[in-house]
């Protein structure tokens, strides 16, 4: 080259020592951070793709807190219910002896009774003060709300019902539609007459709470027949009603468990309508929710469904039409916990928990635990030792069941979701990593090149910019 104006080898040796030194500094800045994707330049689709992962990894570690944090509160209800199951245990051994009332003195009956109200006062004190972070955890506050229905004694369709989980648009209600398939059924027989024939009988009925023979002379009249049977309804289960010149044998309650038998010992009683010989069951009710059968027993139906899981405990008056219908709403409430990366609906799992005060714990149909207190209808000096009992036990019932769904809830809820979102993280988290993350491997390989690369330019470059220096020899 004889041109000094201009050295285009200078240039092309700039251009390539410019090139190698954007490598080296590339390399060096991928080798300082730990990571291949520094800018959009560096990858703009992979920044895309390491962008919308990071975002579901922020997602998925954020439903995993939630589910950590539901859990914690799960626990501290729970830890508070355990205590609640204690005390009706003490509460039922209480009534147990009291019923023994030949064996105590008044003394003795005041001082369990006092200690009954003691431990009707710890049950609300503690379904008033278990709370997390403020947020009260057992005075029904994380129940259900509805409308459209009224429970207890006098209700007309229902008299207990508990929600256990109903999934509501934010804002919205959720109706329930119950119609009866099959009515429920007590167990029933028929005995044509009702005066005792010549020679008299003896018979022996038995229903589910147990048996009693019952002599009756000749010529009793069926008046007297009725009375005798239901003298001894509280011992067997089984009550009577003369229907025109008919005596009637049912049982107080429904369902398939439910049974009578009336057998003649001694003399003659025929009776009609056995299921099996001289013994007939009832039926239980059949329900349809919302258009799904509900499992039923007796008079208590249960839904178990994504949507709506509820238990319920049907009027007998309504229960026994056929057809019957009757629509109630839920309008809010219950504990919803959002323990899914993607927001909405169908991420939160939903929980009722209801007031666990001595007022609401029970069933309609027998009572109220809060009427074991002093002044009350089942307090110790009214001798409703029975219906004490069975109040005692519905409630006992009632807070096992609370205590198994918040179980499983954390159980088969919360630790599978934590389970499951864990193996989610790890797995976007592998896939963000080999996306954005350097291979310090290939990177330090690339460095190495990069710099033996520079150095080698630069002599080049020198070289070049000393070539035009070879014409002034030419003016010599």
């Amino acid at each position: 080259m004889s041109r000094i104006n201009t050295n285009v080898p200078s240039i092309v040796s700039a251009r390539i020592l410019g090139r190698n030194n954007q490598a080296m500094n590339q390399a060096l800045e991928r080798l300082s951070t730990g990571l291949r994707i520094n800018s959009g330049k560096d990858d703009p689709a992979g920044l895309i793709a390491s962008e919308t992962l990071r975002s579901e990894m922020t997602a998925i570690s954020a439903a995993m807190d939630n589910a950590r944090r539901a859990d914690n509160i799960i626990s501290v209800g729970e830890g508070a219910l355990q205590e609640v199951s204690s005390l009706l245990i003490e509460l039922e051994s209480l009534v147990d002896h009291s019923a023994n009332e030949a064996g105590l003195s008044t003394q003795e009956i005041a001082a369990n009774q006092l200690q009954i109200d003691s431990i009707l006062d710890t049950i609300n004190r503690i379904a008033g003060s278990t709370e997390f972070q403020g947020k009260k955890l057992l005075d029904g506050s994380l129940d259900y709300t509805t409308s459209g229905i009224s429970t207890g004694a006098t209700a007309s369709a229902i008299t207990s019902l508990q929600i256990n989980s109903a999934r509501l648009p934010n804002g919205g209600y959720r109706n329930v539609v119950l119609e009866v398939t099959q009515s429920a059924q007590t167990a029933r027989m028929v005995h044509a007459g009702s005066a005792i024939g010549a020679g008299g009988v003896t018979l022996q009925i038995t229903g589910t709470l147990g048996s009693e023979q019952i002599s009756l002379a000749s010529g009793t009249a069926g008046s007297a027949v009725i009375a005798a049977i239901n003298q001894s309804t509280a011992l067997t289960g089984l009550s009577a009603i003369l229907s025109g010149s008919n005596v009637v044998f049912s049982s107080t309650e429904y369902g398939s468990d439910v049974f009578i038998s009336v057998e003649a010992l001694y003399g003659t009683y025929a009776v009609t309508g056995g299921d099996s010989g001289n013994m007939d069951h009832g039926v239980d009710v059949g329900v349809r929710v919302n258009g799904v059968d509900a499992i039923t027993q007796g008079l208590d139906a249960s839904l178990r469904t994504t949507a709506l899981s509820m238990d319920m405990v049907l009027a007998g008056n309504f229960a026994t039409q056929t057809a019957a219908t009757k629509t109630f709403y839920i309008t809010g409430g219950g504990a919803d916990f959002s323990i899914s990366p993607r927001l909405g609906i169908n991420s939160m799992a939903s929980l009722g928990i209801q007031s666990v005060y001595s007022g609401g714990l029970g069933r309609g149909d027998i009572g109220y635990l809060s009427s074991l207190g002093s002044g009350q209808t089942n307090q110790l000096t009214s001798g409703n030792f029975e219906t004490a009992q069975r109040v005692i036990r519905a409630a006992n019932q009632q807070i096992s069941a609370l205590r198994g769904r918040l179980g499983a809830f954390q159980k088969n809820t919360l630790g599978s979701t934590l389970n499951a979102l864990a193996i989610a993280l790890e797995n976007t988290t592998s896939a963000e990593s080999a996306i954005r993350d350097a291979d310090f491997a290939t990177e330090t390989s690339r460095l190495t090149r990069a710099q033996i690369l520079v150095q080698s330019s630069t002599s080049v470059l020198q070289m070049a910019n000393q070539a035009p220096q070879n014409v002034l020899t030419l003016l010599q």
